[in-house]
């Protein structure tokens, strides 16, 4: 009851005094236009090195990975933790580090996360995915720290290491693994997890079910091949299909629906060039018996963090697949139609950020990650001078975050 009369007399607070908030922008807040409207760009936290991914806490608060190696809690004011005691050493050589973050689907019980890295091993680094107990007391801090996957195959110098998480309604684990960049090759064979997206339990044990599980010579976690570095990956709640945006090189950055035991082409097609501009592979963007793209970016946008919109702000996007931007420094919404993409907008033009990581947040906003040594935890949602109906639904989705 106490919830509800606040919940009526904030919305009545907040209506009292639209006409001065519409006058007089937010402290740190930007705006910029949409097919939905005027959005708002404000700054959340600031301060981060380099963030790369987001997870957000029953309380509020949120999670946040550093990729020289840290990973702090960010209260709802912005304030940022300590570095969190215990997390493994990374090796943080150009795109290696720590990267992503997720909480189990169990996390209000259990308190386990699992975050992904570049493990130190033979000289460069490999993609390792630990499992751990989140204690965030007065001093927060890590504890039970157990790595459960590491990738099987050479080191890299530093560059592709994939590593983003998603976990599927039956608990397992999906993790992506890049090629390295100089061992592309690999990605199509089936003996080491370059270039492939794997599939295992929350102890680190290939999932029961996965295609190769019975194959002679090739390893049991792997779910689909033939990626290059794929920094995207999200279950799409409409349906629990799992989707992959992987980088291409001067060119050919796609978008997957990933279907087990599927060979996704790198590096035989692409629908880029190579850096020198000579072809790919075979010169072809698409053959038998390779998986095509849902969506191609040429050129090359850099695309890395994505999320399926559910939220109430913006009525006119649910279900559609935001995607982030590093080159580009934009925001990518794309429409969705079932499994194909009919429209294309890209936000955000004018920010001039490096967007690392895309997030949904309880509130029903959207949150990215700015890439940089001065990085920024951003909130996108409908600018107040939408007039009432946006406001109230940003009021009702503020409450719907506090009474859960």
């Amino acid at each position: 009851m106490k919830k509800t009369l606040f919940g009526v007399t904030l919305v009545a607070v907040v209506a009292a005094g639209m006409v001065a908030a519409e006058m007089v922008p937010r402290v740190s807040e930007l705006r910029f236009s949409s097919s939905a409207g005027d959005i708002s760009v404000q700054t959340v936290a600031s301060g981060l090195v380099h963030p790369w991914s987001l997870a957000f806490l029953p309380d509020g608060n949120m999670l946040a990975t550093e990729r020289p190696g840290r990973m702090r809690i960010v209260s709802r004011n912005g304030q940022l933790s300590p570095p969190l005691g215990n997390v493994p050493k990374v090796f943080g050589s150009e795109q290696g580090g720590l990267l992503d973050v997720i909480l189990d689907r169990d996390f209000a019980q259990n308190r386990t996360i699992y975050f992904s890295y570049a493990e130190p091993f033979d000289g460069g680094g490999r993609t390792a995915l630990a499992r751990a107990r989140l204690d965030d007391n007065e001093m927060p801090q890590l504890s039970d720290v157990k790595v459960i996957y590491r990738q099987h195959g050479p080191a890299s110098s530093g560059n592709h290491f994939g590593s983003r998480i998603a976990q599927a309604s039956d608990g397992n684990l999906f993790v992506t693994n890049g090629e390295h960049f100089t061992d592309r090759d690999m990605a199509q064979t089936l003996d080491n997890d370059l270039g492939k997206i794997v599939r295992i339990t929350p102890d680190g044990a290939p999932a029961p079910g996965n295609p190769f599980a019975d194959k002679p010579g090739a390893r049991p976690e792997i779910w689909s091949y033939g990626h290059r570095n794929p920094q995207g990956l999200a279950i799409n709640p409409a349906d629990d299909k799992l989707w992959e945006q992987e980088h291409g090189p001067m060119g050919g950055d796609e978008i997957n629906l990933i279907v087990p035991g599927h060979n996704y082409g790198w590096p035989l097609v692409c629908y880029g060039v190579d850096y020198d501009g000579t072809p790919v592979g075979t010169g072809k963007a698409t053959m038998e018996g390779v998986e095509d793209p849902l969506w191609h970016w040429t050129p090359s946008i850099a695309p890395s963090g994505m999320a399926f919109y559910t939220g109430d702000l913006f009525p006119a996007w649910k279900g559609n697949l935001f995607n982030g931007a590093l080159k580009s420094e934009i925001l990518v919404r794309l429409e969705l139609k079932g499994d194909r993409v009919v429209k294309e907008e890209k936000l955000l033009q004018d920010l001039h950020e490096r967007i690392r990581d895309v997030r949904q947040g309880p509130d029903g906003a959207l949150y990215l990650l700015t890439d940089n040594s001065s990085g920024r935890i951003l909130r996108i949602a409908p600018a107040l001078h939408l007039g009432l109906r946006g406001l109230f639904q940003e009021v009702r989705g503020t409450i719907t975050a506090m009474n859960n």
